[in-house]
C-alpha cells in the first residue's frame, strides 16, 4: 500500500465512522417509532422496512469510500441519488441537533451554577414567583422546538438542492481583459465545460443537456477541464460522447483531473477524446491561428499539491518549456491552487474548475461561507495576480506591491456535476462564456 493510498485511509475511515454514527442516531430513533405502533404485524412490517433501508445506506456508505462501487446501488432506480440525499441531509441534521444539545447541556450547567451561587448568597426564605417544574417546563418545550427545527433545515434545504439547485444549470458571461492580447484576437469567445461526474448524480441527458447550451453561445473555442468521472465504474465513454457534441470553429480541447487519476482513466480520456475528434492535453501545448493571429493552448493533468510521503511538490514544473513569449498563453488545468505558478510562468489565462464552488454556498450578515474555502483561495469566478510575481507572496501582496504590473488571470468554473452531497445551494451548475478582451 503506498502513502496516497495511507492517507486517503486515514482520512477515508474517521469519516465513515461519523457517517454511520448519524445512521445510528436516525437508525433508533425510527425504531423508537415503531415501538409506538400498537398492530404487531404493522410493527413488525416497518422494523424490518428500517432494517432493510438502513442496510442498504451502510452497504453504499462502506462500498462508496473503500472501493468506488456506487454503481452496486445505483442499478436499482437511480437509488444511489436518494441515498446520496439521505445521508448528506441525516448527517448535517445529526450535527445541528448535536450542537443544539450540546448548547443546551452547557445552558442547564450554567443555570445550576447561578442558582448555587445564589442560593449562598441569599436568603433562604427569597421568594420565587415561578415555579421550578414551570421554568423547566417552558425550557424543555424550547429546547425540543429548537431541536425540531434544526432537524428540519437540513432535509428542506437538501430536497431543494436535490430536486431543483443541480438542475438549475446557468451561464455565466465573462469579459476577460487579457494582457498582450493582440487586437486581433479581441472579441475571441471560449465556452467552458468543468467537473461532470457523469454517473451517480449527473446522467449522459443532463450532459446533452448543458452541451446544448454550450452550443447555443456559439463560442470559437470549447474546453473541458477536468472531473469527466468520480470513479472507476461510471460510464466515461457515454460522457465523452456527449462532449463529442460540442461545435467550435477552433476545436474542442481538454485535460484530466483530480478523479481521472482516481479512476486511474487519464490515458483512456485522451484516447476517447482523440476517437471523437477531440483534443485532451496532458502536458501538452497547440499553437492556435484566429483572424491572422495566434495563441498558445496549454494542458496539463491534475497537478498534485504533495507527492507520495507528502512531501511538498512544485506545480506545473515542467511546464516552463510549454510557455510562449511571443504569443498569448491560455493554462487548462483542472486545479486552480496552481494559478500562482502560472502566474509566476507567465501564462496570461488559466481557465479551471475542481472547487465545484463549494456546491453549497450561505450568506449570514453579508458574509458568504462556502466548503470551498478550506481547500483554495480560488472559490469561483475570476481571481488575477500580476504576471511573473513570486508564489510565496499572498494576491494583496503581490498587488501592494507591484499595483501597475501587468496581470495574470484565472477563472474557475463552478462546475456541472456533484461530488459527496448530491446537492447545490446557491452555487447552480455552470457554462461559462469567457471573451477576451485587450487588457
Amino acid at each position: 500500500m503506498n502513502t496516497f493510498s495511507v492517507l486517503r485511509l486515514a482520512v477515508a475511515v474517521p469519516l465513515l465512522l461519523c457517517f454511520l454514527g448519524a445512521q445510528q442516531y436516525w437508525f433508533l430513533r425510527f425504531w423508537r417509532f415503531a415501538d409506538r405502533i400498537e398492530s404487531r404485524i404493522a410493527r413488525h412490517i416497518v422494523r424490518a422496512l428500517i432494517v432493510s433501508a438502513f442496510g442498504l445506506v451502510v452497504v453504499a456508505l462502506t462500498a462508496a469510500f473503500f472501493s468506488g462501487r456506487r454503481d452496486l446501488v445505483w442499478r436499482f432506480s437511480g437509488m444511489m441519488g436518494v441515498v446520496g440525499l439521505w445521508v448528506t441531509s441525516a448527517f448535517v441534521s445529526w450535527v445541528i441537533i448535536s450542537l443544539v444539545s450540546g448548547a443546551a447541556l452547557l445552558g442547564r450547567y450554567a443555570r445550576r451554577l447561578f442558582l448555587s451561587t445564589y442560593e449562598a448568597a441569599n436568603s433562604p426564605r427569597s421568594s420565587r414567583p415561578v415555579s421550578e417544574d414551570d421554568v423547566r417546563l417552558d425550557r424543555r418545550r424550547f429546547v425540543q422546538a429548537a431541536t425540531a427545527l434544526a432537524a428540519a433545515i437540513p432535509y428542506g434545504a437538501g430536497a431543494y438542492g436535490f430536486l431543483v439547485g443541480r438542475h438549475d444549470y446557468r451561464v455565466h458571461e465573462v469579459e476577460l481583459p487579457v494582457s498582450g492580447l493582440p487586437r486581433e484576437l479581441d472579441g475571441l469567445r471560449i465556452a467552458q465545460l468543468s467537473d461532470i461526474h457523469i454517473g451517480s448524480y449527473i446522467s449522459a441527458a443532463d450532459v446533452r443537456r448543458a452541451v446544448g447550451m454550450a452550443n447555443e453561445l456559439n463560442p470559437d473555442l470549447s474546453v473541458v477541464t477536468g472531473d469527466f468521472i468520480t470513479g472507476r465504474s461510471d460510464p466515461l465513454e457515454a460522457c465523452i460522447s456527449e462532449l463529442a457534441r460540442l461545435r467550435a470553429p477552433l476545436g474542442v480541447w481538454g485535460c484530466n483531473g483530480n478523479h481521472e487519476i482516481y479512476a486511474d482513466a487519464q490515458e483512456k480520456a485522451a484516447e476517447l477524446f482523440a476517437q471523437h475528434g477531440m483534443k485532451l492535453l496532458r502536458q501538452e501545448n497547440a499553437e492556435i491561428g484566429w483572424r491572422g493571429k495566434k495563441f498558445n493552448l496549454i494542458g496539463v493533468d491534475y497537478q498534485l499539491a504533495r507527492g507520495r510521503g507528502g512531501r511538498r511538490l512544485i506545480m506545473l514544473a515542467h511546464t516552463d518549456s510549454l510557455v510562449r513569449r511571443d504569443i498569448p498563453n491560455i493554462l487548462l488545468s483542472h486545479n486552480p491552487n496552481s494559478f500562482r505558478r502560472a502566474a509566476e510562468l507567465g501564462i496570461e489565462l488559466m481557465l479551471t474548475g475542481h472547487t465545484h464552488g463549494g456546491q453549497v454556498r450561505v450568506e449570514i450578515l453579508d458574509h458568504r461561507f462556502s466548503p470551498a474555502r478550506f481547500m483554495t483561495p480560488y472559490e469561483a469566478g475570476l481571481y488575477k495576480r500580476p504576471l511573473g510575481s513570486f508564489s510565496a507572496l499572498e494576491d494583496d501582496e503581490v498587488w501592494s506591491a507591484t499595483p501597475a504590473a501587468p496581470a495574470a488571470l484565472v477563472y474557475v468554473n463552478r462546475g456541472l456535476g456533484t461530488i459527496g452531497a448530491p446537492v447545490r445551494l446557491g452555487v447552480p451548475p455552470e457554462i461559462s462564456l469567457l471573451t477576451l478582451r485587450c487588457a
